[in-house]
């Protein structure tokens, strides 16, 4: 039997955009039960309104879900930009970027496994939200390398391979798909490898091998 809520409880779900209340118990649904095992109908039925009215918001289910994945990769974006604007030297932004990206990408999965599936398929098709990830997380990169160049910490022979570099030599940590694949590779090696990935940029830029 449940509980009848609060006046206070009552108001805040009132003030909660109708799509933000959704993706969050979308996003809850997701974590529980998998991509196939949820309905728009479930969905809307904790939400408290008809499954119709949840199309006036996310055109189908398939968007919705992609709208879960998307607040994912807007919050990874949001911790590399963080580390992109902070003071630190750009060779330091650098390093933490790389580490927190990949830190990110192994919490995920272990944490949340039918998210991350999401994740793995959206990017196999290369859907919009992925190619747009994508972008904004390069443009991010070229920040720091371009101020590792203003201040000489990175001087690279050509600006454009430098920045491509970055990601194919840590590409093996920040794509899902390869994170997947070494689910059952233990902390403590993946730390060792990637941490000799950067090792490798750092000495990459800052001696103008590329």
């Amino acid at each position: 039997m449940k509980r009848p809520r609060g006046g206070s409880a009552r108001l805040a779900e009132a003030a909660t955009p109708p799509d933000s209340r959704l993706l969050a118990i979308a996003a809850d649904h997701l974590k529980r039960f998998g991509p196939r095992q949820i309905t728009v109908v479930d969905i809307a039925d904790a939400a408290g309104m008809t499954h119709a009215n949840v199309y006036r918001y996310f055109t189908s289910k398939a968007a919705l879900i992609d709208a879960v994945a998307g607040q994912w990769l807007k919050s990874l974006e949001a911790l590399i930009a963080g580390i992109a604007d902070a003071p630190d030297p750009a060779d330091d932004k650098l390093e933490r970027i790389i580490h927190a990206w990949s830190q990110m990408h192994r919490d995920l999965l272990i944490e949340n496994r039918h998210l991350f599936d999401v994740y793995c398929t959206a990017t196999e098709t290369s859907r919009p939200l992925v190619r747009k990830h994508r972008a904004r997380m390069r443009q991010l990169i070229e920040r720091v390398i371009d101020e590792g160049i203003a201040t000489g910490k990175f001087e690279p022979r050509d600006r454009e391979r430098a920045i491509g570099f970055v990601s194919d030599a840590a590409y093996r940590f920040i794509n899902p798909l390869n994170v997947r694949l070494d689910v059952d590779v233990p902390k403590d090696i993946l730390d060792l490898r990637l941490a000799a990935v950067v090792r490798v940029v750092q000495r990459t830029l800052s001696h103008g091998i590329l």
